[in-house]
């Protein structure tokens, strides 16, 4: 067996083991989702609910290791920073501050993350969808 053949197997077994590492995929239930006019949520769903809510749609790829491990990260994360399937039951308080974090991560163009656009096209923002959520966190009916 040539050096190469051989690495090119060794590189197979530990891809072969790492898919023994699962991560639990699942949602938890809705308990007071976020109530915003329909364009605005129409785009956060698109854009947003995939790691910032209960509603997550797993693809295919998330039972491949070591995918999968980055895309539990990335919901896990997202869901404990801002779960919007959460969001009646945050305080005043809490809602403003999200909507102040929202408004600053979506103008600085830090959400939704690079690499996550490549494989989920749709969750682009446009400058309008920009616009649209920045003009909805300043508003009143978004502190809601």
């Amino acid at each position: 067996m040539r050096l190469a053949e051989k690495i090119a197997l060794g590189v197979l077994v530990v891809f072969a083991a790492v898919q023994v590492v699962r991560f639990d995929r699942t949602n938890p239930p809705v308990t007071a989702d976020l109530n915003a006019p329909p364009d605005v949520s129409s785009v956060l769903r698109r854009a947003c609910y995939d790691c910032h809510s209960n509603e997550t749609v797993w693809p295919w790829y998330s039972r491949v290791a070591p995918v999968s491990w980055l895309l539990h990260s990335d919901v896990t994360e997202g869901r404990e920073k801002l779960n919007f399937s959460d969001w009646g039951a945050l305080t005043l308080e809490q809602r403003a501050k999200a909507l102040r974090e929202i408004g600053e991560t979506v103008a600085e163009g830090e959400m939704p993350p690079w690499y996550y656009v490549p494989m989920h096209p749709a969750a682009r923002l446009s400058s309008s969808d920009r616009a649209l959520i920045e003009r909805w966190v300043a508003s009143p009916v978004g502190r809601r």
